[in-house]
This record gives C-alpha cells, structure tokens and sequence, in this order.
C-alpha cells in the first residue's frame, strides 16, 4: 500500500504542514486579535506566501541539482526561527510589529522551498504507476496540515497561551525533520547551467504542453479561494457568527474535514470521472458557496457552506495536482512543481492581501461575497478558452 511504504514521508509532511499553517494563522490572528488590525493581518498572509514569486523560481532549480531531502531540512530550519521571532513580537511590544512581519516573510522564504522540495521527493520515491494515487495523498495531507493548524492553534493557546504555539509549531518541524532522515532522496547527475537557462527551460517545458499548463491556469482560479478563506474566516467566525474562541478553531478545523473528504472523493473516483469536467464544476461550486458565506449568520448554514468551499476545493485541485504530477517530465520535475507550488502560495497571498483590504474597507460579508464572485467569472472565463483541460479525462 503507497501509504504504508512512504509512511515516514508522508508523517512528515503532515507535521510540517500543519505547523507551517500554525505559523501562517498565528501571523493572521495575531495581528487581528492582539495588534487589532485587519490589514496588517492581511499584509502578514501576504509576506507568508508572497516570497515564493521570486525564490520558488530558484528553489525549482534547487531540486533539479540537490537532493530534494536537504533542501527540505534547510527549509524547515527557518521555519523554526520564524516561530522563534514570533515568540519574541509577543514578549516586547515596541518591537511587535516589525518582529511578527519578520517572522512571516521568513516562513514565505520557508513556504518557498520546502512545498517544491517535497513534491520532488515525491517525484523520486514513488513509482510512475503509484505517482498519481501518491500525489493525490501527498494533496491531502497538504489540506489536512491547512485546516489542522487552527485547530492547533486553539488547544495549544487555550492551554499554554501564544508562547505554547508558537513552541508547538518548532516543535512539530523538528519531529519533521527527524521522520525525514530515513527518506533517501538523489542528486541531479546532469551538468549545471546558469540558473536563468535552467528557469527558461522549465517555463518551455510547461508552455509547450498545452493541458500542463491549462492546469497551472486552472489552479491558479483554485487557489484564488485560500487566500480569502484564511483572512476573512476567523473574522466571520468572531463577528458574523459570534463564536468563542474555542468554537472558532474548530469550525476553522471543519475546514479541514471537507478538505479530505474532497481529496477521498478524488482518490476513489478519478478512474471513473472526467477529471476536466470536475474540475471546472467543483471550482464553480466552491466560488459560489463562499460567495453565500458573506450572508450567513446561523452557524449551521456557515458550516454547510464551508464544507460544500472545502469538499468541492479539495477535489478540484487534488486532480489538477495529480495530472501536473503525471505530466511533468522527471528532468524538469523540480522546476515544474515549483510553479505550481508558487501558484499555490502566491495566488493565496494576493488574494489574502485584497481579502484584508475588503474587510478593513466594506466588512467581512461583503468581502467574501466579492471573492466568491470573482472566482466563478474566472472559472466561466476558463471554461472558454481551455480545450485540453474541457479533453482532459483522466
């Protein structure tokens, strides 16, 4: 069973991702509940996932030269020294806001090579045969760590306060780091070029395929989702929905459920359904029950819709990541699943960026109203033009 056999890799993935999105909320809900301000939250999210639009091109050509195995250990490291910063913005005042926007452009820096590396490892450890049902476990987890790290979060501040989570997420990335040590990854026995040529060659690679890149296209529209979703969420929870504290992280970890249940739904039934059409369905449906979210002040509405944006989101990109995975040529892989991974972490920055400033500007409703809007103009724009991806069967 691929589970079973890549069991240490996997457990370290999810450690990982759970205490990188610990990292990623703490810098939201800081900003919102102790600094009281809606857009440097969103400023945060934004230094979180916004570095990867320059190093994520570098750290594909990383992981076409190392072994991914290392860049991964490097990565995790600065995502412990983030956490530490962090520790530090909630023990001085004066120097809180400058510490806590340090420690978020440092976990993007981490975010920026630790996403690509781990789906290089990939790459290497798992068959061409086990590749697509692997990649769409390894999306799970990725999920499951987005929508675990609020749930962590409360426990660990319910109990210990925010020195215990930011503790918490060092120490998870440690017990990463350490279940990773027995997955042997290889080095590129290929001469080096300059890293411009080696950047250019992975940008042909996609361009010259027509459904590899319609699915970059398609998942920036995916992803145009997240961003909106970790701002806006925790603030529709505390004002729209009136929820404590606890209450909130696990209607946030409610989330996480709907993530998997999208991803199950993918792993099951991708050898029966046309994965270009549940594509552009599920990331329709997901843009219009965020767009209800912004009306919705019973909790148990709120949460339906959650899990139809969670369900629908997680199967839409579990196949786009597992049909990237499949296409991806092994000399480019590196480079290749870095442009995906920066899609993933820059178009959620940007649009956690333009979710703050909603919020500061028109309230919580009228902001997720507006993304979910722009979401399903997008999805209906894609649909025009994307003929490999309407062809795309699985």
């Amino acid at each position: 069973m691929i589970l079973l056999r890549h069991r240490w890799f996997y457990l370290s993935c999810l450690a990982a991702f759970t205490a990188g999105h610990m990292i990623n909320y703490a810098v939201i809900i800081y900003a919102q509940e102790v600094v009281r301000s809606d857009l440097l939250s969103g400023i945060g999210f934004g230094l979180c996932f916004g570095p990867p639009i320059v190093l994520g091109w570098y750290a594909g050509v990383l992981c076409d030269r190392l072994a991914p195995g290392r860049v991964i250990q490097a990565a995790q490291a600065v995502f412990v020294l983030a956490a530490g910063l962090l520790w530090l913005a909630d023990q001085s005042a004066a120097m809180r806001v400058p510490l806590l926007l340090a420690a978020a452009a440092l976990a993007g820096a981490g975010w920026s090579f630790v996403a690509p590396a781990r789906m290089a490892t990939l790459g290497q450890i798992a068959s061409a045969a086990e590749l697509k049902p692997a990649s769409v476990i390894f999306n799970l987890l990725v999920m499951l760590g987005f929508g675990l790290g609020p749930v962590a979060i409360a426990v660990m501040r319910r109990h210990f306060g925010w020195p215990g989570v930011f503790a918490g997420a060092a120490l998870l990335f440690a017990l990463a780091s350490v279940m990773l040590l027995g997955v042997t990854t290889r080095r590129s026995e290929r001469a080096h070029q300059p890293v411009v040529d080696d950047i250019r060659e992975g940008l042909v690679a996609v361009k010259s395929n027509p459904l590899l890149l319609q699915l970059m296209v398609a998942a920036m529209a995916g992803f145009l989702a997240m961003g909106p979703m970790t701002v806006l969420l925790p603030k529709l929870a505390a004002t729209q929905l009136g929820l404590g504290e606890l209450q909130r992280g696990w209607f946030l970890g409610t989330l996480a459920l709907s993530l998997i249940v999208g991803g199950v739904l993918a792993l099951i039934s991708s050898r029966r359904m046309h994965h270009g059409h549940a594509i552009f369905a599920a990331t329709t449906l997901a843009g219009l029950a965020l767009a209800a979210l912004g009306a919705v002040h019973d909790t148990r509405v709120a949460v339906a819709l959650l899990c139809a944006v969670g369900t629908s989101g997680g199967l839409a990109l579990s196949l786009v990541v597992a049909g990237i995975q499949a296409h991806a040529a092994d000399e480019v892989r590196g480079r290749v699943v870095s442009m995906y991974t920066i899609i993933s972490q820059v178009v959620p920055a940007a649009s956690g960026v333009a979710a703050g400033a909603l919020v500061q500007g028109f309230g919580v409703g009228v902001a997720l109203q507006v993304c979910g809007a722009v979401l399903v103009a997008a999805m209906a724009f894609n649909l025009s033009w994307m003929v490999a991806l309407r062809r795309h069967g699985g």
